[in-house]
């Protein structure tokens, strides 16, 4: 299949990226300056902060103080993780214009990282998709463990068609399927979206894959060529789940709109400008700059 002309990018950096830094807390300024970066570099769809409890993620904690302080331009959606009502309504007074949901295919991973089951994580949201729409609010809704679990290894894809529907038919608009741990490869990438495909239209899927193997971009072509046209990734390889043996995080920004450029596939994203923004992220948390374009680029 040919690949699609234009792709939607979805930056998860300011906080798929940022809630798991170890270390000080990251200044809210420093968060702020970032989201603007973004949006400048024409990245029109951030996810801007999470609204869970700082007992368990101290980075997020200043997410209403961080949405207060951004610049928010004309044709950019900023969005935030909501795991609860309490955080929905966190979200909903900071203004926020989407908000997201997570769960996972892995009855061990959803345990170890929500402490309940998938089922159980799944009847959670019944109330705060409810809430969201009646405020007028879309969902997004993440499917962790897509491609692999640390704790169960390989993951059936008629599993993750399964979560995949489920929180589809609940009345999330978009599901992003979560390579966590990174271990997919591109066959496997594409077998597990046609079985999710064959329950959700592929209009309505993402994909948010690790680079901890170095597949990412080659797990990405691999879906772009069945018709998928929506890629989460984090500025400067921003991220990384704490689960995963030698984590390297999400797939780089930079990385992936090069790559896109590269095929004829629009963005509507200035690649220098998205540079410049991981960079600046980089200097400030005083660690190496995650992208491969961005050190080849000097």
């Amino acid at each position: 299949m040919s690949l699609p002309k234009q792709v939607r990018l979805v930056e998860v950096g300011p906080r798929d990226g940022l809630q798991n830094e170890a270390g000080e807390l990251i200044p809210t300024a420093t968060k702020i300056e970032l989201i603007n970066r973004l949006g400048n570099a024409g990245v029109g769809y951030i996810e801007a902060a999470s609204f869970v409890s700082p007992k368990w993620v101290p980075q997020m904690g200043d997410a209403a103080e961080v949405l207060a302080g951004i610049d928010r331009l004309p044709g950019v959606t900023y969005a935030a993780l909501t795991p609860n009502l309490k955080g929905l309504e966190g979200a909903l007074a900071a203004g926020i214009e989407e908000v997201a949901v997570f769960t996972a295919v892995s009855e061990s991973f959803t345990q170890k990282n929500i402490n309940c089951s998938v089922a159980e994580s799944l009847e959670r949201f019944d109330p705060l998709l409810e809430r969201a729409h009646a405020e007028g609010l879309r969902v997004r809704g993440y499917v962790s463990t897509t491609l692999g679990c640390p704790y169960e290894g390989e993951i059936a894809p008629a599993a993750v068609a399964r979560v995949a529907d489920t929180l589809y038919q609940m009345g999330c608009f978009e599901i992003s399927l979560g390579d966590t741990i990174g271990v997919g490869t591109p066959l496997k990438a594409k077998k597990m979206l046609e079985a999710v495909a064959g329950k959700v239209p592929i209009e309505h899927l993402a994909a948010h894959f690790h680079d901890t193997y170095g597949q990412a971009l080659a797990n990405l072509l691999a879906v772009l060529q069945e018709g998928l046209a929506i890629i989460d990734a984090s500025v400067a390889g921003l991220g990384g789940c704490p689960y995963a043996k030698g984590a390297s995080g999400n797939v780089a920004s930079e990385d992936v709109v090069y790559m896109l450029h590269g095929m004829g596939v629009e963005t509507g994203i200035d690649l220098d400008r998205l540079i410049d923004a991981g960079r600046y992220i980089s200097t400030a948390l005083g660690r190496a700059n995650g992208s491969k374009v961005a050190l080849a680029c000097g």
